[in-house]
């Protein structure tokens, strides 16, 4: 399959054959990098920009690291290093980073932006993450739930806590072209956009995977193979509406009783950060404002043998890794 040249946007761009590549690829790189066999010799020389608009501990990490390991140079700008939007235009910047390097990525706030980059430039342009989509963080996710599981189709996967954004959309999109049964568990208030759910319905009645939107705990993840949860408050958003969030979302968050009526393989993911105890500013604050030491995890879900949190985290290099390895012309 031949994906050079290609941007990595959203995955309702890629069919469920190309998906599929990308993790079957980041898996074989995985392996090759386990192994200690070099996979640097295609792509050595190259360059990558980093457009960081809002930052980040894995998604940085990850393209730095996966970019080193194919031969390539890396040039990180963090939101006060580019004048994106600000002196100059999208337009413009897509088209003199295209003159200097061999791919771009993005990771910012509106979807817009990224198509606005993607449109302009020459070479491939990746999505880190926008308010909208997580594209990358889709592979990783995908691969560990296989590495766990054995298998994607079929899966029960179940999002709790804000699926409005990003993640929400993105797991949807993603458990719709795979065929797996996608549950949004949450108040309705934070389902997803209807907008989106039909599209998602459309493309699951071709692959045979199911959309389920309810408020329900116990029906949305009984029997559940995956449960998956993020932070209630994403970046950007201003600090006034935790104490709305807590108030709404509370009874969404994962804990052993959750896990205790998902399946007995059960699987518990999250993208992090997480808000899982006290050990983080933020953290501290909440419990200072509202006496919560614990957020849309307990700690002793996350700490578990059923979590799989930082097997998913080191999965973002690999997939990431993937992306840019498929994408990239030679």
């Amino acid at each position: 399959m031949n994906l050079q040249g290609r941007d990595f946007l959203k995955l309702l761009d890629y069919t469920p054959e190309e998906i599929m590549y990308l993790i079957d690829l980041a898996a074989e790189l995985k392996d090759q990098k386990k192994k200690g066999i070099a996979h640097d010799s295609e792509l050595r020389g190259k360059n990558i920009a980093l457009i960081f608009e809002k930052t980040s501990t894995r998604t940085r990490c990850s393209f730095e690291v996966a970019a080193h390991d194919l031969g390539m140079h890396v040039t990180y700008l963090d939101p006060s290093g580019s004048q994106i939007g600000k002196k100059e235009s999208i337009a413009d910047t897509a088209r003199v980073l295209s003159r200097m390097y061999d791919g771009i990525e993005y990771r910012g706030y509106g979807q817009e932006i990224v198509e606005e980059l993607a449109r302009y430039a020459d070479v491939p342009v990746w999505n880190g993450l926008t308010n909208e989509f997580h594209p990358t963080q889709m592979i990783a996710d995908m691969l560990t739930i296989r590495e766990h599981l054995g298998k994607l189709k079929g899966i029960k996967f179940v999002y709790m806590g804000d699926a409005r954004y990003n993640m929400g959309n993105s797991l949807m999109v993603t458990c719709a072209k795979l065929g797996m049964n996608f549950v949004a568990c949450t108040s309705k208030k934070y389902f997803p956009d209807q907008s989106l759910v039909e599209i998602c319905e459309k493309i699951a009645a071709e692959t045979g995977a199911t959309i389920t939107l309810t408020d329900d705990v116990v029906a949305g993840t009984k029997d559940a193979d995956v449960i998956y949860t993020d932070v209630w408050v994403s970046m950007g958003e201003p600090a006034e509406v935790w104490k709305e969030r807590i108030r709404e979302l509370s009874p969404y968050q994962v804990r052993a009783s959750v896990m205790n009526n998902a399946g007995v393989d059960a699987i518990f993911m999250h993208c992090l950060p997480a808000f899982h105890d006290l050990s983080t500013t933020i953290g501290k604050e909440v419990y200072e404002k509202f006496g919560l030491s614990e957020l849309e995890v307990t700690d002793e879900v996350f700490e578990s043998e059923q979590s799989v949190v930082f097997d998913e985290a080191e999965n973002r290099m690999h997939s990431i890794k993937a992306i840019m390895y498929a994408t990239l012309p030679r």
